[in-house]
């Protein structure tokens, strides 16, 4: 029996889309005031959900506190108050869209669960905007 468990978390960052080898113009036209040469800020929401077998010692599918503890670490500590650009080696030569920056969020999250669990994070720009990303 699968079930799912989600954790929520938050972090505020500024980030500016824009690519290094596009004109000035084409950067305007492709990502209009996201593109701000002094950056812009976003106070992003996430769910991280964790999907497998139920533990029939524990009852657990994986311990919330556990999950807590690597989004604050590979996520809220990483990113927030942080300038997306700049701080974050990730994005060094990566722009960080919304879809790349919940890509990088999901991998590291990841890499710290067991194998044989599920992951999909669902990331928020803003209320409205949001995506998701489960690996495929």
């Amino acid at each position: 029996m699968k079930v799912t468990v989600s954790r929520r978390a938050h972090f505020n960052s500024a980030h500016r889309l824009y690519r290094k080898d596009w004109s000035d113009e084409k950067n305007n036209a492709v990502f209009g005031k996201c593109n701000n040469p002094n950056y812009h800020g976003h106070n992003y929401e996430l769910i991280a959900s964790v999907t497998g077998d139920i533990d029939l010692e524990t009852g657990f599918v994986m311990d919330v506190k556990i999950l807590k503890d690597i989004i604050k670490t590979e996520v809220e500590d990483a990113f927030d108050h942080k300038n997306l650009n700049l701080d974050v080696s990730e994005f060094k030569d990566l722009n960080p869209t919304a879809e790349n920056i919940v890509v990088v969020i999901y991998k590291k999250i990841k890499a710290k669960l067991d194998s044989n669990l599920d992951l999909e994070v669902v990331l928020y720009e803003t209320p409205r905007n949001f995506v998701s990303y489960s690996g495929q």
